[in-house]
């Protein structure tokens, strides 16, 4: 029997989950039968990774450097799976894609500092393949420079120890990076495109992203964006190992 792709989701919004789901479905050209999907944030499950071709991890308003005793306890619930679960992936080197959150907490994992240093606001920003990167196989012929979209208020400092550095920006130096071959982690998000974000910066007003009072501004910004090559990225993980 054909394993299937475990989708890990962690936003408590109904509607930007589903969204996010779909995206996730639609770009990496995954039909619901190929998937099990997983919401985190409704109960933690027993994990065996061995049951699965692949996993991806999606993104969450959580944030890392939140005071311990300041997170939900579901938060920490979630903080707690993802440590044990790359307690299996890592060793293993077991294709993994994570996105937005999937990035802080795998280079948390990895020895990165996670702070608000590098942080950016909802939108669409040029990110770069770097000299390793173009060598790897989710990147290798697309153009050095392309558009992805982003928002996310913590970031790794520097590169993960014993990691590599693939993309990088001029706001944000670890846009993607990879553990040893499978592994793989994008502060951006390839799934999404304008509509994506658009419902996001609608459910995130008020999340501290950005001030409530430039909405409307971000959503004018990205509502023509296009964003093909990150898409890419995730159809070519997709392609890799399903």
């Amino acid at each position: 029997m054909k394993k299937k792709i475990l989708i890990l989701q962690m936003r408590p919004e109904d509607e930007v989950t589903e969204s996010e789901f779909q995206a996730i479905l639609r770009v990496g050209g995954l039909n619901q039968d190929e998937v099990h999907r997983v919401r985190l944030e409704q109960g933690i499950p027993e994990i065996d990774i061995n049951d699965y071709a692949a996993i991806i991890a999606g993104g969450s308003p959580f944030d890392i450097t939140t005071p311990h005793k300041n997170k939900s306890q579901i938060q920490k619930d979630i903080e707690v799976f993802y440590d044990q679960l790359f307690d299996s992936v890592v060793p293993e080197d077991f294709p993994f894609f994570g996105a937005c959150s999937g990035n802080g907490l795998l280079g948390k994992y990895c020895g990165a500092r996670i702070s608000k240093k590098y942080s950016e606001t909802l939108g669409s920003v040029q990110v770069q393949i770097t000299d390793e990167g173009v060598k790897d196989p989710l990147l290798k012929d697309l153009p050095r420079t392309f558009s992805a979209m982003v928002g996310h208020k913590e970031a790794c400092d520097d590169v993960p120890p014993g990691t590599v550095l693939l993309c990088s920006s001029e706001a944000c130096p670890v846009q993607m990076f990879r553990v040893k071959n499978n592994i793989y982690s994008a502060q951006f998000h390839p799934e999404a495109d304008a509509n994506e974000f658009i419902l996001r910066i609608k459910a995130y007003k008020y999340h501290g992203y950005f001030p409530p009072g430039e909405a409307d501004e971000l959503i004018a910004m990205v509502r023509h964006t296009h964003t093909p090559v990150a898409k890419e990225i995730l159809k070519r993980f997709v392609e890799k190992y399903k």
